[in-house]
Protein backbone atom coordinates (compact mmCIF):
# COMPACT_ATOMS: atom_id res chain seq x y z
CA UNK A 1 0.00 0.00 0.00
CA UNK A 2 1.41 3.37 -1.01
CA UNK A 3 2.12 5.83 1.77
CA UNK A 4 0.62 9.28 1.43
CA UNK A 5 3.12 12.12 1.29
CA UNK A 6 2.61 14.74 3.98
CA UNK A 7 2.40 18.14 2.28
CA UNK A 8 0.87 20.21 5.07
CA UNK A 9 1.62 20.69 8.72
CA UNK A 10 -0.04 18.58 11.36
CA UNK A 11 -2.79 20.84 12.82
CA UNK A 12 -1.77 19.66 16.31
CA UNK A 13 1.94 20.47 15.90
CA UNK A 14 3.62 23.37 17.69
CA UNK A 15 4.54 25.01 14.37
CA UNK A 16 0.88 24.95 13.27
CA UNK A 17 -0.26 26.41 16.57
CA UNK A 18 2.10 29.35 15.97
CA UNK A 19 0.60 29.90 12.52
CA UNK A 20 3.76 28.90 10.60
CA UNK A 21 3.18 27.64 7.05
CA UNK A 22 5.16 25.02 5.17
CA UNK A 23 6.90 27.74 3.16
CA UNK A 24 7.90 29.57 6.34
CA UNK A 25 9.37 26.40 7.86
CA UNK A 26 11.27 25.69 4.64
CA UNK A 27 12.65 29.22 4.46
CA UNK A 28 13.82 29.08 8.09
CA UNK A 29 16.13 26.21 7.12
CA UNK A 30 17.11 27.19 3.57
CA UNK A 31 17.74 30.94 3.80
CA UNK A 32 20.44 30.77 6.53
CA UNK A 33 22.23 28.05 4.54
CA UNK A 34 22.12 30.12 1.34
CA UNK A 35 23.40 33.20 3.19
CA UNK A 36 26.23 31.16 4.72
CA UNK A 37 27.28 29.86 1.29
CA UNK A 38 27.13 33.34 -0.25
CA UNK A 39 29.15 34.99 2.53
CA UNK A 40 31.83 32.33 3.04
CA UNK A 41 32.04 30.62 -0.39
CA UNK A 42 30.61 32.59 -3.30
CA UNK A 43 31.64 36.10 -2.22
CA UNK A 44 35.34 35.20 -1.67
CA UNK A 45 35.40 33.46 -5.05
CA UNK A 46 34.08 36.52 -6.86
CA UNK A 47 36.27 38.88 -4.80
CA UNK A 48 39.45 36.91 -5.53
CA UNK A 49 38.51 36.65 -9.21
CA UNK A 50 38.50 40.43 -9.40
CA UNK A 51 41.92 40.62 -7.74
CA UNK A 52 43.33 38.09 -10.22
CA UNK A 53 43.14 40.78 -12.91
CA UNK A 54 45.12 43.32 -10.85
CA UNK A 55 48.64 43.82 -9.49
CA UNK A 56 47.33 44.12 -5.93
CA UNK A 57 49.69 43.38 -3.03
CA UNK A 58 48.19 42.91 0.43
CA UNK A 59 51.48 44.00 2.06
CA UNK A 60 51.17 47.58 0.77
CA UNK A 61 48.50 50.26 0.87
CA UNK A 62 48.91 50.99 -2.84
CA UNK A 63 45.79 50.87 -4.96
CA UNK A 64 45.22 47.83 -7.15
CA UNK A 65 45.81 48.50 -10.85
CA UNK A 66 43.93 46.57 -13.51
CA UNK A 67 46.37 44.51 -15.62
CA UNK A 68 43.91 42.32 -17.52
CA UNK A 69 45.19 38.82 -18.31
CA UNK A 70 48.81 39.66 -17.58
CA UNK A 71 48.92 37.55 -14.38
CA UNK A 72 47.54 34.53 -16.22
CA UNK A 73 49.96 34.95 -19.14
CA UNK A 74 52.95 35.20 -16.83
CA UNK A 75 51.88 32.15 -14.86
CA UNK A 76 51.29 30.00 -17.93
CA UNK A 77 54.68 31.04 -19.35
CA UNK A 78 56.56 30.46 -16.10
CA UNK A 79 58.56 27.17 -16.27
CA UNK A 80 58.88 27.16 -12.48
CA UNK A 81 55.08 27.02 -12.12
CA UNK A 82 54.87 24.18 -14.64
CA UNK A 83 57.51 22.33 -12.63
CA UNK A 84 55.25 22.69 -9.57
CA UNK A 85 52.39 21.23 -11.58
CA UNK A 86 54.62 18.34 -12.69
CA UNK A 87 55.56 17.61 -9.05
CA UNK A 88 51.88 17.76 -8.12
CA UNK A 89 50.88 15.41 -10.95
CA UNK A 90 53.56 12.92 -9.91
CA UNK A 91 52.39 13.09 -6.32
CA UNK A 92 48.72 12.65 -7.28
CA UNK A 93 49.44 9.58 -9.44
CA UNK A 94 51.58 7.82 -6.81
CA UNK A 95 49.25 8.70 -3.95
CA UNK A 96 45.91 7.88 -5.60
CA UNK A 97 47.14 4.66 -7.25
CA UNK A 98 48.57 3.50 -3.93
CA UNK A 99 45.35 4.32 -2.07
CA UNK A 100 43.20 2.51 -4.61
CA UNK A 101 45.38 -0.63 -4.71
CA UNK A 102 45.81 -0.91 -0.94
CA UNK A 103 42.29 0.25 -0.08
CA UNK A 104 40.56 -2.05 -2.55
CA UNK A 105 42.84 -4.96 -1.65
CA UNK A 106 42.07 -4.51 2.05
CA UNK A 107 38.35 -4.36 1.28
CA UNK A 108 38.62 -7.65 -0.61
CA UNK A 109 40.25 -9.24 2.43
CA UNK A 110 37.57 -7.89 4.77
CA UNK A 111 34.68 -8.87 2.51
CA UNK A 112 34.24 -12.24 4.22
CA UNK A 113 33.29 -13.65 7.59
CA UNK A 114 36.29 -13.18 9.84
CA UNK A 115 36.57 -12.85 13.64
CA UNK A 116 36.37 -9.29 15.00
CA UNK A 117 35.61 -7.87 11.55
CA UNK A 118 33.90 -4.78 12.96
CA UNK A 119 36.78 -4.02 15.35
CA UNK A 120 39.40 -4.49 12.62
CA UNK A 121 37.50 -2.21 10.24
CA UNK A 122 37.16 0.47 12.92
CA UNK A 123 40.88 0.36 13.74
CA UNK A 124 41.79 0.63 10.06
CA UNK A 125 39.64 3.76 9.76
CA UNK A 126 41.45 5.60 12.57
CA UNK A 127 44.18 7.23 10.38
CA UNK A 128 41.66 9.19 8.28
CA UNK A 129 40.14 10.64 11.46
CA UNK A 130 43.39 12.35 12.48
CA UNK A 131 44.50 15.88 11.64
CA UNK A 132 46.73 16.21 8.59
CA UNK A 133 49.28 18.26 10.52
CA UNK A 134 49.38 15.72 13.36
CA UNK A 135 49.88 12.88 10.86
CA UNK A 136 52.69 14.83 9.20
CA UNK A 137 54.51 15.41 12.48
CA UNK A 138 53.95 11.78 13.51
CA UNK A 139 55.42 10.40 10.28
CA UNK A 140 58.27 12.89 10.39
CA UNK A 141 59.37 11.15 13.59
CA UNK A 142 58.94 7.74 11.96
CA UNK A 143 61.10 8.84 9.03
CA UNK A 144 63.83 10.30 11.28
CA UNK A 145 67.21 8.83 10.19
CA UNK A 146 68.53 8.65 13.76
CA UNK A 147 65.71 7.08 15.77
CA UNK A 148 62.90 6.52 13.28
CA UNK A 149 61.28 3.10 13.51
CA UNK A 150 60.95 2.72 9.71
CA UNK A 151 64.70 2.60 9.13
CA UNK A 152 65.09 0.25 12.09
CA UNK A 153 62.38 -2.11 10.82
CA UNK A 154 63.76 -2.17 7.27
CA UNK A 155 67.40 -2.28 8.32
CA UNK A 156 68.29 0.85 6.34
CA UNK A 157 70.59 2.41 8.91
CA UNK A 158 70.41 6.21 8.75
CA UNK A 159 68.69 6.45 5.41
CA UNK A 160 67.21 9.90 4.68
CA UNK A 161 63.56 9.87 3.66
CA UNK A 162 62.27 13.43 3.78
CA UNK A 163 65.79 14.87 3.61
CA UNK A 164 66.52 13.06 0.34
CA UNK A 165 65.50 15.08 -2.71
CA UNK A 166 64.72 11.93 -4.70
CA UNK A 167 62.76 10.13 -1.96
CA UNK A 168 60.97 12.98 -0.18
CA UNK A 169 57.97 13.10 -2.50
CA UNK A 170 57.47 9.34 -2.28
CA UNK A 171 57.73 9.54 1.51
CA UNK A 172 54.95 12.13 1.58
CA UNK A 173 52.87 10.02 -0.81
CA UNK A 174 53.31 6.96 1.43
CA UNK A 175 52.06 8.98 4.38
CA UNK A 176 49.04 10.10 2.38
CA UNK A 177 48.39 6.49 1.34
CA UNK A 178 48.51 5.35 4.98
CA UNK A 179 46.05 8.05 5.94
CA UNK A 180 43.51 7.81 3.12
CA UNK A 181 43.63 4.22 1.87
CA UNK A 182 41.01 3.42 4.59
CA UNK A 183 38.63 5.85 2.84
CA UNK A 184 38.90 3.87 -0.40
CA UNK A 185 38.60 0.66 1.62
CA UNK A 186 35.36 1.86 3.24
CA UNK A 187 33.71 2.75 -0.06
CA UNK A 188 34.98 -0.42 -1.73
CA UNK A 189 33.70 -2.53 1.14
CA UNK A 190 30.27 -0.99 0.73
CA UNK A 191 30.34 -1.78 -2.98
CA UNK A 192 31.57 -5.35 -2.46
CA UNK A 193 28.88 -6.08 0.13
CA UNK A 194 26.23 -4.98 -2.39
CA UNK A 195 27.31 -7.48 -5.09
CA UNK A 196 24.58 -10.18 -5.35
CA UNK A 197 25.78 -13.47 -3.92
CA UNK A 198 23.94 -15.53 -6.55
CA UNK A 199 26.37 -14.26 -9.21
CA UNK A 200 29.27 -15.88 -7.38
CA UNK A 201 27.22 -19.03 -6.88
CA UNK A 202 26.44 -19.19 -10.61
CA UNK A 203 30.13 -18.65 -11.42
CA UNK A 204 31.08 -21.45 -9.01
CA UNK A 205 28.58 -23.80 -10.67
CA UNK A 206 30.10 -22.98 -14.06
CA UNK A 207 33.54 -23.67 -12.55
CA UNK A 208 34.77 -20.16 -13.27
CA UNK A 209 38.20 -19.37 -11.89
CA UNK A 210 38.96 -16.61 -9.41
CA UNK A 211 40.54 -14.50 -12.18
CA UNK A 212 37.38 -14.66 -14.30
CA UNK A 213 35.14 -14.01 -11.28
CA UNK A 214 37.10 -10.93 -10.27
CA UNK A 215 37.29 -9.27 -13.69
CA UNK A 216 33.81 -10.28 -14.90
CA UNK A 217 31.73 -9.91 -11.73
CA UNK A 218 33.47 -8.14 -8.85
CA UNK A 219 35.36 -5.34 -10.60
CA UNK A 220 32.60 -4.28 -13.05
CA UNK A 221 30.01 -4.06 -10.27
CA UNK A 222 32.28 -2.22 -7.85
CA UNK A 223 33.79 0.06 -10.52
CA UNK A 224 31.21 2.92 -10.17
CA UNK A 225 31.74 3.35 -6.44
CA UNK A 226 35.48 2.87 -6.89
CA UNK A 227 35.44 5.68 -9.44
CA UNK A 228 33.71 7.93 -6.91
CA UNK A 229 36.51 7.22 -4.43
CA UNK A 230 39.10 8.02 -7.11
CA UNK A 231 37.38 11.32 -7.93
CA UNK A 232 37.38 12.46 -4.31
CA UNK A 233 40.93 11.38 -3.61
CA UNK A 234 42.29 12.94 -6.82
CA UNK A 235 40.70 16.27 -5.94
CA UNK A 236 42.09 16.17 -2.41
CA UNK A 237 45.55 14.98 -3.47
CA UNK A 238 45.76 17.81 -6.02
CA UNK A 239 45.13 20.30 -3.21
CA UNK A 240 47.51 18.68 -0.69
CA UNK A 241 49.31 21.22 1.44
CA UNK A 242 49.58 20.08 5.07
CA UNK A 243 51.58 16.89 4.64
CA UNK A 244 54.02 18.32 2.10
CA UNK A 245 54.54 21.49 4.14
CA UNK A 246 55.11 19.69 7.46
CA UNK A 247 57.20 16.76 6.22
CA UNK A 248 59.68 18.31 3.82
CA UNK A 249 61.20 21.56 2.55
CA UNK A 250 62.84 20.00 -0.51
CA UNK A 251 62.28 21.79 -3.85
CA UNK A 252 61.25 18.42 -5.29
CA UNK A 253 58.24 18.33 -2.93
CA UNK A 254 56.95 21.83 -3.67
CA UNK A 255 53.48 20.99 -4.91
CA UNK A 256 51.35 23.71 -6.45
CA UNK A 257 49.49 24.47 -3.21
CA UNK A 258 52.78 25.26 -1.43
CA UNK A 259 53.85 27.48 -4.32
CA UNK A 260 50.49 29.25 -4.06
CA UNK A 261 50.99 29.76 -0.32
CA UNK A 262 54.48 31.21 -0.80
CA UNK A 263 53.31 33.51 -3.56
CA UNK A 264 50.39 34.81 -1.50
CA UNK A 265 51.79 35.03 2.03
CA UNK A 266 55.58 35.23 1.66
CA UNK A 267 56.07 37.14 -1.58
CA UNK A 268 52.77 39.03 -1.16
CA UNK A 269 51.87 38.79 -4.85
CA UNK A 270 48.18 38.82 -4.02
CA UNK A 271 46.81 39.44 -7.50
CA UNK A 272 49.07 36.87 -9.11
CA UNK A 273 48.34 34.28 -6.42
CA UNK A 274 44.59 34.75 -6.99
CA UNK A 275 45.18 34.06 -10.67
CA UNK A 276 47.16 30.92 -9.81
CA UNK A 277 44.35 29.77 -7.52
CA UNK A 278 41.92 30.01 -10.42
CA UNK A 279 44.28 28.14 -12.72
CA UNK A 280 44.40 25.34 -10.13
CA UNK A 281 40.61 25.45 -9.79
CA UNK A 282 40.12 25.15 -13.55
CA UNK A 283 42.53 22.19 -13.71
CA UNK A 284 40.79 20.39 -10.84
CA UNK A 285 37.40 20.96 -12.48
CA UNK A 286 38.73 19.67 -15.81
CA UNK A 287 40.16 16.51 -14.24
CA UNK A 288 36.97 15.95 -12.26
CA UNK A 289 34.88 16.39 -15.41
CA UNK A 290 36.91 13.70 -17.18
CA UNK A 291 36.41 11.34 -14.25
CA UNK A 292 32.66 12.04 -14.15
CA UNK A 293 32.28 11.34 -17.86
CA UNK A 294 34.13 8.06 -17.44
CA UNK A 295 32.00 7.26 -14.40
CA UNK A 296 28.83 7.75 -16.47
CA UNK A 297 30.19 5.38 -19.11
CA UNK A 298 30.95 2.77 -16.43
CA UNK A 299 27.41 3.07 -15.06
CA UNK A 300 25.93 2.57 -18.54
CA UNK A 301 27.66 -0.80 -19.00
Amino acid sequence: MATAVITTLDPKSRAASRGMSDITIRNLFIIPTILFLIIFNIFPLIYSLGYSFTDFRASTSAAANFVGLQNYRELLNDPYIWNNFAVTAKYVIVSVVGQVVIGFGTAMLLNRDIPFKGLITTLLLLPMMLSMAVVGLFWKLLYDPSFGIINYALGLGKFEWVGNADMALYAIAMTDIWMWAPFVMLLSLAGLSAVPKHLYEAAAIDRAGSFYTFFRITLPLVAPILMIAIIFRTMEAFKTFDLAYVLSTQPTTEVISIRLYKMAFQEWQTGRSCALAYVVLIMVLAITNIYVKYLNKVKER
